[in-house]
């Protein structure tokens, strides 16, 4: 028999940041960032806020104050950042989201709450575009680009995570429902962008929680 969901309290969740490729800058050790980093960062706060085919190499180099030949050095394409972007970015939310998955450990229902919540905080954060994914997903359309592969790995993962913590409560169809969980996230990552984020993380945990409820 599935455990309901149930209308237990949530403690508010610090949001998850910016991902970054190391410690900033002008931190207690004072150490410069390593170029390949310095190079990441600047590719990340540009991607995410203007767009990736909008921001070029040349707009990247002269954010990280370098030089073409460093660039390339690092990334002999922009290809090559944009995977690496991904790639981070990908790794930072798996990190953040499997953290909160291990605060309620033992209480997958609650879990699954405490993740809705989180992306709901983080659409609540100053320069808050939507989902980093679904961005790059749009403008790389061909399913084979490397880009795209990245996309979709990621995307497996979450439905991975989704399924596996519905098992645990007994859902029926796991996959399905998770397919289902990660079609209401999308939404909640659009609604986010375009209309009031302080919205968007009720709104998720109650309509997973009637998606879970009606195929349990």
């Amino acid at each position: 028999m599935t455990q309901p969901v149930a209308h237990a309290p949530i403690e508010p969740i610090e949001p998850l940041g910016e991902p970054t490729g190391a410690t900033l800058e002008g931190s207690l050790d004072a150490r410069p960032l390593p170029v390949r980093d310095r190079i990441l960062n600047a590719a990340t706060a540009l991607f995410y806020a203007e767009g990736i085919r909008a921001v070029s190499a040349d707009k990247i180099i002269q954010a990280a104050g370098i030089t073409k030949v460093t660039f390339y050095r690092y990334f002999p394409s922009k290809d090559d950042l944009v995977v690496a972007y991904l790639e981070n970015r990908a790794a930072w939310e798996r990190a953040g989201i499997s953290h909160v998955l291990a605060r309620a450990a033992n209480h997958p229902s609650i879990a699954l709450g405490l993740v809705a919540r989180a992306l709901g905080d983080e659409a609540c954060t100053p320069g808050f575009r939507g989902c980093a994914f679904l961005n790059a997903g749009a403008e790389y359309p061909d399913p084979e680009h490397p880009v795209r592969v990245v996309v979709d790995e990621h995307r497996r993962w979450g439905i991975r995570t989704a399924r596996e913590a519905l098992e645990k409560i007994g859902v029926p169809d796991a996959e399905s429902v998770a397919e289902e969980l990660m079609m209401l996230r999308d939404g909640a990552m659009i609604s986010g962008y375009v209309s009031d984020p302080a919205t968007v993380g009720q709104n998720l945990f109650k309509a997973g929680r009637a998606v879970i409820q009606y195929r349990g």
